[in-house]
């Protein structure tokens, strides 16, 4: 991704990734994001390595009587990239006086 850092979406997308979500609709339920973030999304992270994906057995589709899955994983490069923007969000965060 840029060197300025994730987007808020793209953070969505990441933890929802790392939550276990892994496939578009799943993601899209998780983020209430629409699939045309999701999926431009998805794409650049597995662009920029931080997603990978791969496509199911297609029996299985046929099986349960769909369209084949494309299944997303976060990658080690981008748990380490949704842990960075976490720290940085947490940075920004306003402290509240007790």
């Amino acid at each position: 991704m840029s060197r300025r850092g994730l987007g808020s979406a793209t953070i969505l997308v990441l933890q929802a990734l790392a939550g276990g979500f892994r496939y578009g609709f799943d993601i899209m339920d998780a983020t209430e994001l629409p699939s045309g973030s999701v999926y431009p999304i998805l794409s650049k992270l597995e662009e920029s390595g931080l997603a990978r994906s791969a496509w199911e057995d297609a029996r299985i589709a046929r099986r349960e009587k769909r369209p084949p899955r494309r299944y997303y994983t976060i990658t080690a490069a981008g748990a380490e990239a949704l842990r960075e923007a976490m720290k940085r969000m947490t940075a920004l965060a306003p402290r509240h006086a007790h």
